[in-house]
């Protein structure tokens, strides 16, 4: 999401996830797709029940910036390269790839395959998928994630034509990409949702495609069969998928359940096949339980769960006053009481995995220090009392156990009043994307693991930056860095900006995140690649 986690491929021990939810306008409450749903698994056929936890507000893959809203593209579409179960990428769509001396030119050579319709899948349906995700009329929230493509943000902005964006199709197997500087990382971009094609034909004659299973069309494993919205997403197995063979689930069903004690219950009358995390959750309550049980299974993730304020609102336009808010929140306590097996304290927005300063910018619970940012904060806007605070969070049993701990802990620390208020994932973003928020619960799920991938976060105003921050000097740090061809020179850059952040303090980062989750012995194979993202297409659930 995101990311975006999304947003990806060191096998480093701490994974990712972009996080927060959407959801699909339709105007009827379920949708049927005929020739998935006319043609049926098989008698004995492999099936998966999980929980993806609410509605996502886009299967698009060119609009997901979530993990819900992500779940439904990794298992319907097909990029370039894909991640194997062995943690390493493979090729995909793409046959083969070269890339040039100089690191700046990508050349992928497409093998045959097919969309679910039966269309051929062109290298005209990447290059058209890429520049609709950059063009400033689609305002896809991870335009960013495709900066690196020369040309690529220029055009964005609306300074070049979207015709000079450097990627291009050649003919219907060879797509040429150009970078506007060297990217390591970028092959692991190219795995990611974002960069996924869409089937350009079907696109342009309908722009609701992705509303409807009948309009639906992907590339992958799956296809998408029904979206009974608010309840569930049923996805069938893709006969037209170049690698079917290795596809060994027919059908699966995710869920939106938002009620971790019901996910659980489900899990144990058998009809969740895996329960928790990382699309799902398990109540807070039954941890100790599940863990001693040994049933529990946990994995670090690159991802960090933060509040953003909203510094264009009083009086958290005061960078003090933010810092204080920041400092009085006792992150251990919420750990060993709230998260147990579920979280690490956060003193950086930068997980372990690419962190410049593991032991932190602050110390935790810092109420002395708090006091004092806060006094001076208020004297600097010539406050005698704070006005009332409100956090905003999406419903969630452990949001709302999060949520009311800080209430709890600001109240002691300063005296305020602070409301709380819950709201539908879909609902409560959107708040937040129009700045109608104080502080709002939010996360970010690395899309690969380069501390560039949230410090981008904050490089400019909108999009994922929900918080109004904007600074031309940090900004400048980024794009030196994305210059700085010296890796050496460019980690320094970073940190520099790392530094920068957690002083300015647009985001309170509270923890990293750690995925804990039961299954069927059955189940095997589900991917879960170490930035946190999950894919189904190697799973198999052969019950006996």
């Amino acid at each position: 999401m995101n990311k975006s986690k999304f947003g990806m491929l060191s096998m480093s021990i701490v994974l990712t996830l972009s996080l927060l939810f959407a959801g699909c306008s339709s105007n009827s409450d379920s949708t049927s797709g005929g020739s998935a749903a006319d043609s049926g698994p098989a008698a004995g056929a492999q099936k998966l029940s999980v929980n993806m936890g609410s509605e996502p507000s886009t299967i698009d893959p060119g609009l997901a910036e979530d993990i819900p809203s992500m779940v439904v593209p990794r298992a319907a579409f097909d990029g370039l390269l894909r991640l194997g179960p062995d943690g390493k990428l493979h090729e995909a769509v793409a046959e083969k790839y070269e890339v040039s001396d100089d690191k700046l030119t990508y050349t992928f050579h497409l093998r045959d395959s097919k969309w679910s319709n039966g269309d051929p899948v062109t290298a005209q349906d990447f290059e058209y998928a890429w520049k609709r995700v950059l063009d400033p009329k689609t305002a896809s929230s991870y335009a960013y994630q495709l900066y690196y493509l020369k040309n690529g943000e220029a055009a964005t902005k609306g300074s070049v034509s979207l015709d000079e964006v450097g990627v291009k199709a050649t003919d219907d197997k060879t797509l040429v990409v150009t970078l506007e500087h060297p990217t390591p990382f970028f092959p692991e971009l190219v795995a990611s949702v974002t960069y996924f094609p869409v089937n350009k034909k079907v696109a342009e004659s309908n722009e609701k495609w992705a509303d409807d299973p009948f309009t639906y069309v992907g590339n992958g494993p799956f296809k998408l069969d029904k979206w009974e919205h608010k309840s569930k997403i049923h996805l069938v197995k893709n006969e037209q998928y170049w690698d079917k063979d290795n596809v060994k689930l027919s059908e699966m069903t995710l869920f939106m359940i938002d009620d971790a004690n019901t996910e659980l219950n489900m899990f144990d009358s058998g009809d969740l096949d895996w329960a928790g995390s990382p699309l799902g959750n398990l109540p807070l309550d039954a941890m100790p339980a599940l863990k001693e049980s040994g049933g529990l299974q946990s994995q670090a993730t690159a991802g960090t769960y933060w509040y953003l304020f909203n510094t264009e609102q009083a009086p958290f336009h005061n960078k003090k006053i933010r810092q204080a808010f920041s400092y009085a929140i006792n992150r251990q306590e919420i750990v060993d009481n709230i998260l147990q097996s579920k979280g690490e304290v956060a003193l950086g927005i930068l997980p372990p995995s690419m962190s410049y300063k593991p032991d932190g910018y602050f110390k935790d619970g810092d109420i002395e220090t708090a006091k004092k940012l806060l006094a001076e904060g208020m004297q600097e806007l010539k406050l005698q009392k704070l006005p009332e605070i409100t956090i905003l969070y999406n419903t969630d049993e452990t949001h709302q156990r999060i949520a009311q701990a800080i209430q709890d802990q600001w109240r002691k620390a300063f005296g305020v009043e602070v409301k709380l208020k819950n709201e539908e994932n879909k609902v409560a973003r959107e708040d937040m994307k129009q700045g109608n928020f104080q502080i709002g619960r939010a996360s970010w799920i690395a899309d690969f693991n380069d501390p560039i991938n949230f410090l981008d976060v904050f490089r400019d105003k909108g999009g994922n930056n929900k918080t109004g921050w904007f600074s031309p000097e940090y900004k400048d740090l980024l794009t030196k860095a994305t210059e700085e061809k010296d890796s050496g020179k460019r980690a320094e850059l970073l940190k520099q900006a790392d530094a920068m952040i957690m002083d300015e303090m647009p985001a309170i980062p509270i923890y990293y995140y750690t995925y804990a989750w039961v299954k069927k012995d059955s189940v095997k194979d589900v991917v879960i690649d170490p930035l946190g993202f999950v894919d189904f297409k190697y799973a198999s659930n052969e019950v006996k």
